[in-house]
């Protein structure tokens, strides 16, 4: 029996090695001192906007003034808790209320939802609107900190 890769997947499995090799995480990056802060342990999406940790939002949230929290998902989900001082305008309602409710296009805005997915579509669509200081954390479920009702 023949051990040997056939030419196309050994050069898809080197080029799949090299490209691997390419690519850092977010926590990979560290301030001139080499420690890691929370403002550069982020991730650029792409799509204008950064997806942080929970834990990053609410140490940019203690730290910073003039900010918004956006929370995307539905009312009833809001009424049963969200974080205090959230400004509630669901994911499918940004287009029609975000240059309203949220006139100042380059203040700091906290989206976050259940899980992550409506947060991440409604900061792609922030963005494409504008916006320029879109700070994504994820859900809710994920959130060790205080929740109101």
């Amino acid at each position: 029996m023949n051990n040997r890769l056939p030419p196309i997947l050994a050069a898809a499995l080197l080029t799949a090695a090299l490209l691997a090799g390419c690519t850092s995480s977010p926590a990979e990056s560290t301030s001139q001192t080499g420690e890691s802060s929370p403002a550069e342990i982020v991730s650029q999406s792409g799509d204008g906007y950064q997806s942080v940790t929970p834990q990053q939002a609410k140490e940019l949230m203690d730290s910073t003034q003039d900010y918004i929290i956006l929370d995307v998902r539905t009312q009833p989900e809001y009424d049963e808790g969200h974080l205090p001082d959230a400004v509630l305008i669901p994911d499918t309602e940004i287009a029609s209320r975000a240059e309203r409710e949220l006139p100042k296009k380059d203040q700091l805005i906290f989206v976050y939802c259940r899980s992550g997915r409506r947060s991440k579509n409604a900061s792609r669509e922030l963005a494409a609107m504008g916006y320029t200081n879109i700070k994504e954390f994820g859900g809710i479920i994920d959130w060790p900190y205080e929740i109101v009702q």
